[in-house]
């Protein structure tokens, strides 16, 4: 590796190690805010995609990694708390009262066709309903129980909010603010200027 090569490479992990120091030091954003800045995103992804044609390049419509990464952000913010294990038990006990919000607004699948967007509703829904293999979080002890209980929670909550994003592309499902399930997102807060 070049001279050259190296001191850019120095300089991106620098920059990278300066950018996790000062996104460590942001609050972060309570479980409900967060799903309630994700719903947004979607909503604009939507109205993006509305006036084209579908096809396997759009496929990341329907996208619940934002759902995941809120589940993270609670269990941090939890791990941040005076007690963990009860906030990580609250956090799994929301995010069930909001699953079943969800699929309470959701309409059952028609049968299946040829179409993806609707085989994908209508497997998503299924999931969604919560058929599960056995329990996930047996015979772990009570630390990771917790976790795994606010994870499982968190998984189940996606499927939920996939089936609604489908639901919401084939015209089945009503916004999330409509129904009631997600509040508008506050605007961003102005960030600022160095050295003020």
């Amino acid at each position: 590796m070049g001279c050259g090569a190296q001191i850019i490479g120095g300089a991106v992990v620098a920059l990278v190690g300066l950018a996790g120091a000062a996104r460590s030091e942001e609050t972060l954003p309570e479980f409900s805010a967060c799903i309630d800045a994700e719903v947004a995103r979607y909503e604009w992804r939507l109205r993006v995609h509305r006036d084209r044609a579908l096809d396997a390049a759009d496929f990341d419509l329907w996208d619940v990694r934002g759902v995941e990464y809120c589940g993270n952000i609670g269990v941090t913010r939890c791990d941040r708390s005076a007690a963990p294990l009860a906030c990580q038990k609250a956090l799994a006990g929301d995010q069930h009262v909001l699953h079943g919000h969800i699929m309470a607004a959701l309409p059952d699948p028609p049968p299946p066709s040829e179409g993806l967007p609707t085989r994908l509703y209508h497997t998503a829904w299924h999931l969604a309903r919560d058929i599960s293999a056995g329990p996930d979080c047996a015979g772990a002890g009570e630390v990771m129980a917790t976790w795994c209980t606010a994870r499982e929670a968190n998984l189940r909550l996606k499927s939920a909010v996939l089936a609604w994003q489908v639901g919401r592309y084939l015209g089945l499902a009503a916004p999330a603010v409509t129904t009631g399930w997600a509040d508008p997102p506050p605007p961003p807060r102005p960030k600022a200027r160095p050295g003020r």
